[in-house]
């Protein structure tokens, strides 16, 4: 039957979408365009605060999933 202990293999769902986010990251970035929820775009000459911030977001939230996937992969 079903063991609910059992090793369903490394979340690689969590890799992609850590990847995907820091993908996002890298294109706001270079194109100095963002996507900010419940504001709309947002533009790095115009409002830089909101900017830097959402694309810290992806950055940190890109390497913290990334991270997550390699520690439940390799242990300590």
């Amino acid at each position: 039957m079903f063991r609910p202990d059992s090793n369903l293999g490394p979340p690689y769902g969590l890799l992609w979408f850590g990847i995907f986010l820091l993908f996002l990251g890298v294109v706001w970035t270079y194109t100095g365009k963002a996507w900010v929820r419940l504001h709309g775009w947002v533009y790095r000459a115009e409002e830089p605060n909101w900017f830097w911030w959402q694309v810290a977001q992806c950055w940190l939230c890109g390497v913290g999933l990334i991270g997550y996937f390699l520690y439940k992969v390799y242990g300590l």
